[in-house]
């Protein structure tokens, strides 16, 4: 099963082009933790879900590169090749000038529908290359301008265009210090949109990988790519092939036991559906213990409501709101929008 990876803006460019790189330099670690057997399946399952193989050069990444501005794609482009490992496809991105600034509601209502054909047809030439497909990641920034608009608008497009596929939103949730003055606003509108055509957020804090970075990696100056490095290394393991825990080690004491306690739980779920435990004995990036914990839980509900509020005192007395009534987002919209993600917010302080 494929999975087509769409990067996003600059943000969504970049970090894709890190965790494509993870995966291939983890292709070719030499692995002293499984048999010679068990790393040719690995390998053979990476490539199918991530890389189309052509025999006589690099394997070429199954993803899509858009952007409004050529730079971050030449540059991702020449970075891929010039690696020697991996490649990006030669008619694998899309790249059509912006005529406004960085603007959430330019990227969702002018932008996104007028270049909806092209980058539609891009991503069905791409999906028709595949013999089965699982569904699409996307990756991209919450709260920039432009990008995060088109994010919303084509995801929303792949949804209405692949009913039975599953779609993933990597989000980029931004600094609490501010990238962009009105980056409180494309959250709101990003995660309200995304909320309801997505089957799934994995959540990315910036501040929290900062942190990492800071203090479990004691990096001095910490550079966006060092946050990215990290993003796409949690991304990387995350996607790791796997198989169920109930095949394996049942013989062995289980240190993630724990996990089963249905006091973590909501009442409405049976511990054996609310955790699912899954393993490999495969090595990721020469990491000899490693383990990844995705959950759906109240852990973001304070970010959330934080932007939900910082937003609504920016509405409440109009702020930079004619920014984005002048390309189609009414004020309306921004209510519905607080509406959805405050019964968001209401949903998970009732688990």
């Amino acid at each position: 099963m494929s999975v087509v990876t769409v990067q996003l803006g600059q943000c969504g460019n970049q970090i894709g082009y890190e965790v494509f790189d993870a995966i291939c330099r983890d292709l070719h670690s030499t692995q002293g933790f499984c048999s010679k057997k068990e790393n040719e399946v690995y390998q053979a399952s990476c490539k199918e879900h991530f890389f189309n193989e052509d025999k006589s050069e690099v394997p070429v990444a199954r993803a899509l590169l858009i952007d409004m501005e050529p730079k971050v794609i030449s540059q991702t482009l020449l970075k891929a090749a010039h690696s020697g490992r991996w490649k990006y496809g030669q008619h694998s991105h899309f790249c059509q000038k912006q005529g406004s600034g960085n603007n959430w509601a330019y990227g969702y209502n002018v932008h996104g529908p007028k270049h909806e054909e092209s980058i539609m047809n891009l991503i069905q030439r791409e999906v028709e290359e595949y013999d089965s497909l699982s569904g699409f990641s996307i990756i991209m920034s919450m709260a920039g301008g432009t990008g995060s608009g088109l994010g919303a608008f084509l995801t929303q497009n792949l949804r209405d265009a692949y009913p039975n596929s599953f779609i993933m939103n990597q989000v980029i949730w931004p600094y609490g210090t501010g990238e962009v003055i009105v980056q409180n606003y494309n959250s709101v509108l990003t995660l309200s949109h995304l909320y309801r055509s997505s089957d799934a957020l994995l959540v990315h804090e910036n501040d929290v990988v900062h942190k990492i970075c800071a203090k479990l990696m004691n990096i001095k100056q910490i550079s966006f790519r060092d946050v990215n490095q990290v993003i796409a290394h949690q991304l990387g393991s995350v996607f790791q092939p796997t198989y169920s825990s109930e095949d394996s080690f049942q013989y062995r004491r289980n240190p993630l036991g724990g996990f089963k306690d249905p006091a973590l739980y909501t009442s409405w779920l049976q511990p054996s559906d609310a955790f699912c435990e899954w393993r490999t004995h495969r090595a990721f990036n020469k990491y000899e213990k490693s383990a990844a914990l995705v959950s759906n839980s109240q852990f973001l509900l304070k970010p959330l409501d934080t932007i939900v509020g910082k937003a609504w005192n920016m509405f409440a007395s109009k702020a930079y709101v004619h920014q984005y009534t002048k390309f189609g987002i009414e004020e309306e919209d921004f209510l519905d929008s607080f509406t959805v993600l405050e019964q968001v917010v209401a949903s998970y302080c009732n688990l």
